[in-house]
């Protein structure tokens, strides 16, 4: 049996898996603080990554998944608070040129670092100032890379009140993630930009076949405001400095850490206060849970109600039946749960009232749904919606 070890929360810092460094510096895209990183093995490594399926890719989803084509990416540079998205031509040229510094910075080939961009949509690049910030970051060579996971996680947040960082091991190597969204998200592949970084020896197929199913299991389980964003990316990168090991054991490992990694993306979402998980049990296939719990999710009136703690079923009924292409659902057959409480079909009774509202008053709120199908279940993140995010995204950029 794999043991896995949720170690990210133990007292002291995430530190890098061996081999890899990384480095932080303000590059003038936000007016303070680092806002440039660069995370980088040492040695050669093998990689996996997904992107986002929006029609407005931006160019650093183009140019990486050209390059991540490969499975050989032994680094990664985000730029935060612009998304470079919507910019043309000189949009691309940008990118490249970011991708060419880093990789002359670091004397690996260009198509061996992957480039995030995350922020405003359809502002171009202050290249003025990051090409000075590269020029000085040249200068200083490997010697400036001396930041730790927390520091990059901090580098790339834009509208995120906390960095996100994540950690397990299995057999004698770790894994470390690093994430970064809360808002224009619910992705089709993974979710804004997550980066994990191991010292496991993987092949590529094993690699890739572990990031799909952790990625289908947790961040394509998430979703905040039911928006797909143009720049998401998620990507790890394998160099084996602690050697081989067992495929499952690290795929079981790595999706702890996503599930993670999900999770604080979705109790940070914007204006959030609340965690909401939704479980759909008892569904015909996976598809139907998962649908049926995005449904739930996503619904304004759902979140609404967990934001004020209103233990109102009747919103969860609506969100389950709007569901008409699922006519296999029959109302005879479904039960719902707020945490362990059931409120349909069984009404509560009154003296159960103050006892659902304490549940909906908890940082992290449980509805779970059966449909009397088959033997299907599937889990979704999201948050509750507050006046705070419309707060935060009537001003994001003004």
């Amino acid at each position: 049996m794999t043991h896995v070890h949720a170690l990210n929360r133990s007292p002291g810092p995430v530190t890098w898996p061996t081999g890899f460094r990384a480095y932080t510096g303000h590059g003038g895209l936000r007016e303070h603080g680092d806002d440039i990183s660069i995370v980088a093995s040492d040695r050669p490594a093998t990689s996996a990554a997904m992107f986002t399926r929006s029609l407005f890719a931006g160019p650093a989803v183009t140019l990486s998944r050209a390059h991540a084509a490969g499975q050989n990416l032994c680094a990664v540079t985000t730029l935060a608070q612009n998304a470079n998205v919507a910019t043309g031509r000189q949009g691309e040229e940008n990118a490249a040129e970011v991708v060419r510094r880093v990789a002359g910075i670091l004397g690996i080939p260009e198509d061996e670092v992957l480039i995030g961009s995350t922020g405003v949509i359809g502002r171009p690049l202050p290249m003025g100032t990051i090409r000075t910030h590269f020029d000085e970051t040249a200068t200083r060579g490997l010697a400036a890379f001396v930041a730790g996971p927390l520091d990059v996680a901090r580098a790339m947040m834009t509208t995120d009140t906390r960095p996100k960082t994540a950690l397990r091991t299995v057999g004698q190597a770790r894994i470390v993630g690093i994430a970064k969204g809360v808002g224009m998200l619910e992705p089709n592949m993974a979710t804004m930009l997550a980066y994990v970084f191991t010292d496991a020896d993987m092949s590529p197929a094993d690699l890739d076949s572990a990031l799909r199913g952790a990625a289908n299991r947790t961040f394509n389980c998430l979703s905040v405001d039911t928006d797909t964003s143009t720049s998401d990316t998620v990507a790890v990168i394998a160099n084996g400095a602690a050697g081989p090991v067992d495929p499952a054991g690290f795929s079981e490992a790595l999706t702890d850490l996503c599930l993670d990694l999900t999770q604080q993306m979705a109790s940070d979402g914007e204006g959030a206060i609340k965690l909401l998980r939704v479980t759909v049990g008892q569904a015909g296939d996976y598809g139907q849970a998962k649908r049926i719990a995005k449904s739930v999710v996503n619904s304004p009136l759902v979140k609404t109600a967990v934001h004020g703690a209103d233990p109102n079923w009747g919103r969860v009924l609506m969100a389950i039946g709007k569901n008409a292409d699922d006519s296999d659902i029959a109302p005879g057959n479904v039960t719902v749960r707020f945490g362990d409480i059931e409120v349909y079909p069984e009404e509560p009774e009154a003296d159960t009232l103050d006892k659902l509202i304490g549940i909906m008053r908890q940082d992290e709120v449980g509805i779970v749904i059966t449909l009397g199908l088959g033997q299907a279940e599937a889990t979704v993140y999201g948050c509750d919606l507050s006046a705070d995010y419309i707060r935060v995204n009537a001003d994001y950029t003004t």
